[in-house]
């Protein structure tokens, strides 16, 4: 069983849970920026939260399959043509032998998440099958898909769920402003009491320059502390000497756009990290799309593990459907 790329749409990658043990050796965990969604997708076809989908990002491919299947689209909201006409999105879709799937304008949100009964099946490198395009790890040669590539699925490891659509409730909501927590970081106090304000009290949008390294806010600004830059330190006031960075980590390059890192970010480097996007919010984070309205806001370590805690029980009830 494969799928046929007949057109790969803008970035279309396979990704799952993430390549987990090997930060330390600069290879980030990867896997899908919106893992709620791509756990739903893959709950409805049958699989467990392992199997890896195809993420894409603002157009989807179109592709056809080799023999009946089930899939699911999760995410973005946007519309999936089989054979010319609509389906329902959180939906369990049957495919025959020869069916042909594309989809539309996108309608809200930036990624959607396309599961396929048994998973892709593309080779595990480092115990992911996540895509790494900048260290060419995992997916299908390390890359995008492009037009031509025949994509692997696996035997079914379960029976369908009996729900086949995933209730608006369990949904996340896209558009609008966002907010996002975050716990300040270890080189906050490189800011002014005015800059610490700014970051937290102020309004960000979100730029076009937003990818799976990285998404860039604009803004007013901060500002840092006076001060002499230590030995080894770049003259930018956000530099430091070499620092590990967290998934989530804020820089605030030249004081003017913060940027904050998600899964293929690099695992450290030379810029101070002023806070961290909470796990928890991560997923939110991969749904905006540029110019959206954001604000950060600063939460204790608690109320972070908290969220963190009532996300994990959001995923279980997802899965207890």
């Amino acid at each position: 069983m494969a799928l046929t790329i007949e057109q790969p749409g803008l970035l279309t990658t396979v990704q799952d849970q993430g390549r987990i043990g090997y930060y330390n050796v600069g290879i980030p965990q990867g896997g899908a920026m919106d893992q709620e969604s791509a756990q739903a997708a893959n709950k409805l076809v049958g699989n467990t939260a392992a199997e890896a989908v195809l993420e894409c990002t603002y157009m989807g491919p179109s592709f056809t399959v080799d023999a009946p299947t089930t899939i699911a689209v999760t995410g973005a909201d946007i519309p999936v043509l089989l054979n010319g006409t609509e389906q329902s999105a959180w939906t369990r879709i049957e495919l025959a032998e020869g069916d042909a799937v594309k989809f539309g304008v996108l309608r809200g949100g930036a990624r959607f998440y396309l599961a396929v009964r048994g998973g892709v099946d593309v080779p595990e490198v480092l115990g992911s099958r996540s895509t790494y395009a900048i260290g060419r790890l995992g997916g299908v040669d390390g890359r995008k898909l492009e037009a031509g590539d025949v994509v692997p699925v696996g035997s079914p490891v379960g029976e369908l769920p009996s729900v086949a659509e995933i209730p608006e409730s369990l949904r996340p909501a896209l558009g609008g402003d966002q907010e996002l927590r975050i716990v300040w970081g270890l080189y906050d106090h490189l800011l002014t009491d005015e800059g610490r304000r700014r970051l937290v009290e102020e309004e960000w949008k979100l730029t076009p320059v937003a990818d799976r390294m990285g998404l860039r806010y604009e803004g007013p600004g901060v500002e840092w502390i006076q001060r002499e830059q230590p030995f080894g330190a770049g003259q930018d006031p956000s530099n430091i000497v070499d620092a590990g960075y967290a998934v989530g980590s804020i820089q605030v390059p030249g004081g003017t756009q913060p940027i904050v890192l998600h899964r293929d970010a690099v695992s450290g480097g030379g810029y101070a990290m002023v806070g961290t996007v909470i796990s928890a919010d991560m997923d939110l984070l991969a749904r905006a799309t540029p110019g959206t309205s954001t604000r950060f806001r600063a939460v204790s370590m608690e109320e972070a593990l908290e969220a963190r805690r009532e996300r994990a029980r959001r995923i279980e009830g997802l899965w207890g459907l």
